[in-house]
């Protein structure tokens, strides 16, 4: 859990000029926000709760600035203002990473490499898993186009999130109060739906300079059947690694591809993630009393109270018990997720990439050490990845492999409830010799039993109708 998921505390420091205005702090050197509003004393917004958005305000600044100020007070949409949220993003990305690297348009040469990296990695894997490819086209993108791309899932991601939240700021007036205050509530509501489209613009900026994919977090960000790597990213991450580029290349195509044949083939695995993400929204309580006490007391000749307020973590959901099943579900489905991607690109690469192991090594020690993407998922959803069973689920699938072959390894993606759970992954060997239901007899079993309850003269027929439909 962030420990301030909501990231009411210190605002970023927003960059004035170029590589002047990196971001200072920050997570991985990169210059992302460590909190989404920006709400809280120093960095340039201890005087001015709205510099996070409009930054210093220089005089040559306040035409843009109120008119970003119009904008916001006329948003009448959802939870989340997603316009500003892509505008914001687009313009961290044009200021390139805290190490001087900007984007670029993808040429030619590096359009062609992709496309045959993920060719390649497909052929591959065919030799180490039973799911098909997953991936109907190759593409390469540019941060920008990552950008564009991933937005609308990550609006599914947030608006769970950010529609309870503003829904509990709304619920601290008293009703009879709330009746006089329809105008105030309609300003609050579109300053809400600002300060969420600002920070999450921020962060998706930010993580857009360092995914190398579509599939970075474990979650399918991009549209179904597209493979997706960034040129400039994977540049990036090989820097000092010393490992040929192409390299590199080949084992996060090899990522890539071995997501996409998982979200592709096992048709119920992204309604099972997102919902675990929902399922945490709904269970997000907001401490209103501590809020309203907070409000009740403060002067209005000093209004840095709210801010001090707000730094005191009002706004943090508390540990109820649905929401701690929903992240137990979330995290496990993730290791899963990526534990089986960690153990078929490993008997994929192995064969043909003199540094597979190193990179592997790489790449675990990016998750398990909190990366950009765990992070900016914790800060948008309140939510923070723990792969630190990822280990232990890569070791599990690669036992499932030994003991029942590809067949039986990924035939458990068939239901959800074939698959191991948190207690499995403390005792791999337990599941990997346990017997396994197996769920086409059952339907055939559910189908027999229906037809049989049917009533006589026409018994047979609805039997034999029932089978057909159970074996289609």
């Amino acid at each position: 859990m962030s420990d301030t998921p909501f990231g009411f505390g210190l605002p970023p420091e927003e960059p004035e000029d170029g590589d002047d205005g990196k971001q200072k702090g920050g997570h991985g050197g990169s210059q992302g926000p460590a909190n989404p509003f920006g709400f809280g004393a120093g960095g340039g917004g201890g005087e001015n709760p709205f510099a996070a958005m409009f930054g210093s305000l220089n005089p040559s600044d306040l035409g843009a600035a109120f008119q970003q100020l119009g904008q916001m007070l006329s948003y009448e949409g959802g939870p989340v203002n997603w316009d500003m949220a892509k505008d914001i993003a687009r313009q961290t990305v044009a200021q390139g990473t805290a190490d001087g690297t900007k984007d670029a348009s993808v040429g030619p040469a590096e359009r062609a490499a992709v496309q045959e990296a993920l060719r390649l990695a497909d052929l591959w894997l065919d030799g180490v898993t039973s799911l098909p490819s997953g991936a109907g086209t190759a593409v390469a993108w540019s941060r920008a186009e990552w950008v564009e791309a991933t937005l609308p899932v990550w609006k599914d991601l947030v608006d769970p999130v950010a529609e309870r939240v503003g829904a509990a700021m709304g619920d601290v007036l008293p009703e009879e109060m709330q009746a006089m205050a329809g105008p105030l509530l309609g300003m609050m509501r579109s300053m809400g739906g600002a300060m969420f489209g600002t920070q999450i613009g921020q962060a998706v900026g930010v993580l857009a300079g360092e995914v190398v994919g579509s599939t970075d977090i474990g979650l399918p960000l991009g549209p179904a059947g597209k493979a997706a790597l960034l040129p400039v990213n994977i540049a990036a991450f090989g820097s000092g690694l010393g490992v040929p580029e192409e390299e590199v290349r080949l084992y996060l195509a090899l990522r890539e591809a071995a997501h996409q044949r998982l979200f592709s083939h096992v048709p119920w695995l992204r309604s099972h993630l997102f919902g675990a993400v929902e399922g945490y929204a709904r269970g997000i309580k907001v401490d209103t009393a501590k809020l309203e006490d907070a409000v009740g007391q403060l002067d209005p000749t000093h209004p840095e109270q709210l801010q001090e307020a707000l730094q005191q973590g009002m706004f943090q959901p508390e540990d109820t018990p649905a929401q701690k099943a929903a992240l137990a579900r979330l995290e496990t489905a993730l290791a899963l997720v990526e534990g089986w991607v960690d153990a078929v690109v490993h008997a994929a690469a192995a064969p043909h990439l003199p540094s597979a192991d190193a990179l592997r090594e790489t790449l675990r020690r990016r998750r398990a050490s909190g990366g950009p993407a765990e992070q900016t998922f914790a800060t948008l959803i309140g939510l923070e990845l723990r792969p630190r069973r990822l280990r232990d689920a890569s070791r599990l699938w690669a036992s499932l492999t030994d003991a029942r072959g590809l067949d039986g390894r990924d035939g458990l993606w068939a239901h959800p409830d074939m698959l191991p759970t948190a207690e499995d992954l403390d005792d791999p060997d337990g599941f990997v010799h346990r017997e396994q239901l197996d769920f086409s007899e059952l339907d055939k079993m559910l189908g027999e039993a229906a037809g049989g309850e049917k009533g006589t003269g026409g018994a047979q027929d609805g039997k034999d109708d029932d089978k057909g439909e159970s074996g289609r």
